[in-house]
């Protein structure tokens, strides 16, 4: 049998509430951006749509917070974007327009074009990754910050459970059919999520509690999409309510 050698450093932060999850989120993202602008003179970060990441993000458009953040050293990118229009009530850009964007002073962002032709779309945002990271066409661009979130069937971004972005290992972007949603749908896939400084979920509810038991579990054989976010050289963290974290 070969013999596997790997380090998955992870950290998992309980808290009671939206609000404390918030908080805790928040001073982590500030930490990381301090770290990348340190370094790099720029912090790049994909974000994610749906309810979750709301009260982070209107945490982060409060002055006391969004005055600790260079924005304008702060590159914001996309996981995944429903296709819909920007004006659309579901898309993933809107929301973090209106809940934070259009709150702080962030001029460079890279949204993925929701109302374009699924295939076309997903093309267009992996050649923007490769020109924006300066990177070769076998090469992984390296967020710095990938903020995620968890459904209760276990998908990330919009990679769902047997879908094949599961299986995607040379493109970075790819578009797909979603039966659960009757949706298309645009996703980062497994390989730049992966490849990320550091991924944070964020996850609330009891229904997320089954999957989150068997995410947590890293001895386990990964089958579902939020299984499979497991950053070989950089940081794992989830921020969970208690509901999640105990199923009650």
């Amino acid at each position: 049998m070969k013999a596997i050698s790997r380090s998955i450093h992870i950290s998992v932060h309980i808290h009671r509430d939206p609000s404390a999850m918030a908080e805790r989120a928040a001073h982590i993202l500030a930490e990381a951006c301090e770290e990348a602008i340190a370094e790099r003179d720029v912090f790049r970060i994909a974000l994610s749509g749906g309810q979750t990441p709301i009260p982070l993000f209107k945490l982060l458009s409060h002055r006391d917070w969004a005055d600790r953040f260079p924005w304008d050293k702060v590159a914001v990118y996309w996981a995944d974007e429903r296709c819909v229009g920007p004006e659309h009530p579901d898309s993933n850009y809107g929301m973090a327009r209106r809940e934070l964007l259009s709150n702080v002073s962030v001029t460079h962002f890279r949204r993925i074009k929701g109302e374009d032709n699924p295939v076309e779309a997903a093309i267009a945002y992996e050649q923007q990754l490769r020109k924006d990271f300066d990177v070769g066409p076998e090469e992984i661009p390296r967020f710095d910050f990938v903020l995620l979130g968890m459904g209760a069937d276990g998908h990330t971004a919009s990679i769902f459970p047997n879908s094949p972005a599961m299986a995607e290992k040379k493109r970075l972007v790819v578009d797909q059919y979603v039966p659960e949603r009757k949706a298309d749908r645009i996703t980062l896939t497994l390989p730049i999520i992966n490849n990320a400084r550091c991924c944070m979920f964020i996850a609330t509810g009891a229904d997320k509690h089954p999957a989150l038991t068997k995410v947590l579990n890293l001895l386990a054989v990964p089958s579902l999409p939020a299984q499979m976010v497991r950053p070989p050289i950089g940081d794992l963290i989830w921020v969970v309510d208690e509901a999640a974290a105990i199923g009650e």
